[in-house]
């Protein structure tokens, strides 16, 4: 097969990591693998695994985006893959007005990827068009079919994100080495029961009820590890928390480690990883991360976390919201030291094979 992928740029995010992973797992097996985009630093790793990456600056929210419609087809009826692949709006609206406009029998198979739970609008409508519809999560699905009526149910197909075990194996512990310089950077960590929430600095990912949590453990050597930067656009928000961690009386129990590269180490010798969105994830791949790893996640029951916990830790489950479970749940994982499950089905391959399956399925099919 002769696969392209679409997405606005190729910096870092779960979508990149899925687009690049999937172009490495297709040139493995003999299929041709080409990814546009507007560019980033992901594009030599991508370049030097086989696959072929066109710069075009396809993912701009304007209207001379619109411009790049005739170039694109042009560059589809002159390269005539297989299967087009949509992963983000703006290149999804680019891409589907060229590939609209070709010869309905000879143009490539479109597939789009439904990600996160969009706005609900005629704009992000758009991740349904596909002939195939890829849903990360069950939770997903739902949302699709709640919202875009239009979305034949059988056209959906469920492909859960996933991670290598290879990568993430249960039990794992980083080097001696790294521990030492961890509690050097941040001596107020070591000797202490370090609770870890990781993700980037947003509103949406819970710190308010993470201080809270906090508050109601101050009797145990517990401290609080935020995992995760704040894009410049997110300053405010980051000297919001600090300031309110401070109010809170708890600025000598929060670690704030800024933008780390080791999120694998800081997920694999913290007690407990925990996920308190406000709004459902997608999916949730930081907490399978940790799951993989073996250690115990505690997280709000909704979205793909709580997919992943209904299946594999429910002990971890909590209420959407309810901080005060939340500190039951944690008290009782550190009296008990829960076991977490050593395998799993959310696994790396699985979504490969599963995606491929999907490319052909669709090139199997009767064309509409």
């Amino acid at each position: 097969m002769k696969v392209v992928q679409l997405l606005p740029e190729l910096e870092s995010g779960g979508v990149e990591r899925g687009t690049t992973e999937l172009a490495r797992h297709l040139v493995s097996q003999g299929h041709e693998s080409i990814v546009i985009s507007g560019g980033g630093r992901l594009v030599h790793g991508l370049e030097k695994e086989g696959t072929r990456h066109v710069a075009l600056k396809i993912g701009k929210k304007r209207l001379s985006t619109l411009l790049l419609v005739p170039k694109l087809r042009r560059w589809l009826e002159a390269e005539k893959p297989d299967i087009l692949h949509l992963r983000s709006r703006v290149p999804a609206w680019i891409a589907w007005l060229a590939w609209r406009g070709m010869n309905p029998q000879t143009r490539p198979r479109l597939v789009t990827t439904v990600h996160g739970f969009n706005s609900v609008n005629r704009w992000s409508e758009i991740m349904t068009c596909g002939e195939r519809v890829i849903c990360v999560s069950d939770s997903i699905r739902k949302f699709v079919l709640e919202h875009y009526p239009k979305a034949a149910p059988e056209k959906l197909r469920v492909i859960h994100r996933g991670v290598d075990p290879a990568d993430y194996p249960h039990g794992w512990k980083p080097p001696v080495e790294w521990r030492a310089k961890f509690d050097e950077e941040f001596p107020e960590t070591r000797g202490k029961t370090l609770i870890t929430l990781p993700g980037r600095i947003t509103r949406l990912k819970g710190h308010e009820d993470f201080f809270r949590i906090l508050g109601e453990l101050r009797d145990l050597p517990v401290q609080g590890v935020i995992a995760g930067g704040a894009q410049a656009k997110k300053q405010a928000y980051l000297e919001e928390i600090q300031a309110l961690a401070e109010s809170s009386g708890l600025k000598d129990s929060v670690t704030f480690t800024g933008n780390r590269s080791d999120l694998k180490n800081i997920l694999a010798i913290s007690d407990v990883v925990l996920s308190l969105t406000s709004q459902p994830e997608s999916f949730g791949r930081t907490t399978l991360e940790a799951l993989s790893l073996g250690v115990p996640v505690a997280g709000y029951d909704h979205g793909g976390v709580g997919e992943q916990l209904d299946l594999l830790f429910p002990a971890g489950k909590i209420p959407p919201g309810d901080s005060a479970a939340a500190v039951k749940t944690l008290r009782h994982f550190l009296e008990t030291s829960p076991t977490v499950p050593e395998s799993h089905p959310f696994t790396l391959q699985r979504m490969l094979d599963q995606t491929v399956e999907v490319y052909q399925e669709l090139l199997g099919s009767a064309r509409v």
